[in-house]
């Protein structure tokens, strides 16, 4: 599996980058994880948008799913330019059915719901699910392919379950939208010593902080992560590429 980060904000993007959106790729398959604002624009550096084969959504806030309609007129517009434009399937669930219905559009893409209790076999990964801690109903994906595992905590602030759900991932992409002196739990996110603490008790090989703040200094959310968790931790940025 290869991780490709095109987007790493929490709530907004900082000038000229992207909030949530993250591409996995295995055997050719390409995966977009979110589609927050402004991915399109910078997914377009890595793969066109009718050359993706799926897209699969954590949950229905702005930073996560403002550039799915983008993506729907992009390949909308495929259509007229005649390119090979084939109906995209968006895997949602269905606990906002406003959120997830607008996943439909057209015949360029179609809302497909995942059951979060269960599997889903999309292209090469297996991928499993955990409903998190936010504002809002939203899931955690352990995405497995072949002997590789790959996390995503989408976003939460931190929960017990998480221990056993990222167990021995190569990869967790962990939110990390407050530093470690301040008190995430009530708006739904992590602090970089929760992030740490998961990476650590998980036993992941390589810790990737995302959904980052606009404020401070972001090499201090390393810092503190890395105090909690003895692996190698990196801070997620618009291009980052990582082989599982």
């Amino acid at each position: 599996m290869k991780l490709t980060v095109i987007g790493q904000w929490g709530g907004y993007p900082k000038v000229n980058e992207a909030s949530s959106g993250y591409l996995l790729e295995h055997d050719q398959y390409k995966l977009l994880i979110d589609c927050g604002s402004a991915v399109l624009s910078k997914l377009q550096n890595f793969v066109q948008p009718e050359d993706l084969n799926a897209v699969i959504i954590s949950h229905y806030h702005p930073d996560h799913i403002a550039d799915i309609g983008v993506l729907q007129h992009a390949l909308l517009i495929g259509k007229y330019m005649d390119k090979n434009i084939q109906t995209i399937s968006i895997y949602g669930h269905q606990e906002d059915e406003h959120g997830f219905q607008a996943l439909n559009f057209q015949d360029v893409t179609k809302a497909v719901p995942y059951d979060p209790s269960g599997k889903l076999q999309i292209g090469p990964f297996s991928i499993s699910f955990l409903k998190t801690k936010h504002p809002v109903p939203c899931y955690a994906m352990r995405i497995e392919a072949e002997d590789q595992v790959f996390v995503y905590t989408a976003d939460t602030s931190y929960i017990e379950s998480l221990n056993a759900f990222a167990k021995d991932a190569d990869v967790l992409l962990c939110e990390c939208n407050f530093y470690g002196n301040m008190d995430g739990s009530g708006a739904g996110h992590m602090t970089s010593y929760d992030a740490g603490e998961l990476a650590n008790l998980a036993g992941a090989k390589r810790l990737v902080l995302t959904h980052l703040p606009q404020y401070g200094d972001l090499e201090q959310l390393k810092t503190e992560a890395a105090e909690k968790f003895s692996g190698e931790v990196i801070l997620a940025y618009y291009g980052l590429g990582i082989q599982l």
